[in-house]
This record gives structure tokens, sequence and C-alpha cells, in this order.
């Protein structure tokens, strides 16, 4: 076991550590700041479409499962790029697999709303 801090000096340690990634994937990353302003956006018409507390809570987690979405994606990209500026097979595909996946939470959570729209709002 490696030597480190420990308990609330961990903790404040760790939170720090994850407000340098947001700020960083803020900086950095062109989609994940148009899915922060998409998520203002729809976090407050969460509460409007969602017409139970478990609506609006799974119209809201949609949205948190892009955002872990595109940091893990973000996270790959950078480490990949990292180790290496040559085009190699694996990587490319690493880095495909990675964009699938925000592809993926984004289907997931456009389903999702439109067929609360379409439950809520239609029928």
């Amino acid at each position: 076991m490696k030597p480190g801090k420990t308990g609330l000096a961990r903790i404040f340690a760790a939170f720090k550590y994850s407000m340098q990634g947001l700020k960083a994937a803020w900086r950095h990353e062109a989609a994940f700041r148009q899915e922060v302003l998409l998520a203002i956006l729809l976090i407050p018409a969460a509460f409007f479409v969602g017409q139970t507390t478990m609506e609006t809570i799974l119209l809201i987690f949609c949205i948190g499962i892009v955002f872990i979405c595109e940091l893990a994606n973000s996270a790959l990209e950078a480490t990949i790029d990292r180790f290496g500026g040559e085009i190699h097979e694996l990587s490319g595909r690493a880095k495909d697999i990675g964009s699938a996946m925000v592809l993926i939470s984004l289907l997931l959570t456009a389903f999702v709303w439109l067929m609360l729209m379409y439950k809520n709002f239609m029928i």
C-alpha cells in the first residue's frame, strides 16, 4: 500500500482532483461544454416533463450518465494521446469504442426523454 493522505485529508484531496478534472474537461473538451449547456436546459425541464418523482430522477440520471461517459471517453483519449502520437490500430479502436460509449449514452437519453414526453403529453 502506498503512503498518502488518509481520513478527511484524503477526501478533500480527492475532491480537489475531481474539480481539476472537471475544469480540464471544460477547458479542453468542446463536447463536454456542449453537454453542460444542454444539461443547463434539460435539468430544469426534467421537473416539467417528469410527472412523478421517479420520472424526474430518471430524466436527470440519464444526463448524468452522458457526463460520466463523456468524462471517461475524454480520459481515455488523453491517455492514448499521451502515450503515442503514431497511428495504431488499437489506439484508434479504443478511441472509437469510447466515442461509441458516449453515443449510446446520448441515444439512451434521447429515448428516455422522448418516451416520457410522449407518455406525459401526447396520450
